[in-house]
């Protein structure tokens, strides 16, 4: 499988995709666990059949210790024992935010009660940031076809950097 478009052919593109990136620095700084924060990632991509985030985060979680039967389990999070709490909530907050259309609420009233319950102000809004941008991100990679499998941890970085 080829994509359809390398992005970074694109002048234009690559300005977007460098700002996206820079605009995500600031999340590595926030207090939402970064296990919470690859989960929620790797949950959206899976919704929205992106190949390339699902395998940057899966790489990138395990990168940073996340034990591989949690990561295997993420796509039945609802059916499994191997999720906190807060991690459940987290999981919810981000299906519902990344499945905006199928109610006309968005995020639900017990969904986003369950998250308050278990995140401060900022985990919150770096949570809300996290599902909006890698909404974003695997919809531009959705459109193009970029497929996964040869992701390397750091990558990105080094692409955007």
């Amino acid at each position: 499988m080829s994509p359809r478009l390398n992005l970074f052919d694109s002048p234009t593109a690559t300005k977007i995709l460098e700002r996206i990136y820079n605009a995500s620095l600031p999340l590595e700084e926030s207090t939402l666990p970064k296990t919470v924060r690859e989960l929620v990632q790797l949950r959206v991509s899976q919704i929205n059949g992106c190949g390339l985030c699902t395998d940057m985060h899966v790489k990138d979680a395990l990168a940073a210790g996340e034990d591989p039967l949690r990561l295997h389990l993420v796509a039945a999070w609802r059916e499994t024992t191997v999720f906190t709490e807060a991690e459940r909530a987290a999981l919810a907050f981000a299906e519902e935010g990344t499945r905006l259309a199928d109610t006309h609420t968005g995020v639900s009233d017990e969904t986003w009660a369950e998250v308050r319950r278990h995140y401060d102000d900022d985990q919150l809004g770096t949570l809300v940031c996290v599902v909006a941008m890698i909404n974003a991100a695997t919809r531009m990679n959705v459109i193009v076809r970029n497929p996964g499998g040869s992701y390397e941890p750091g990558m990105l970085a080094a692409v955007t950097g």
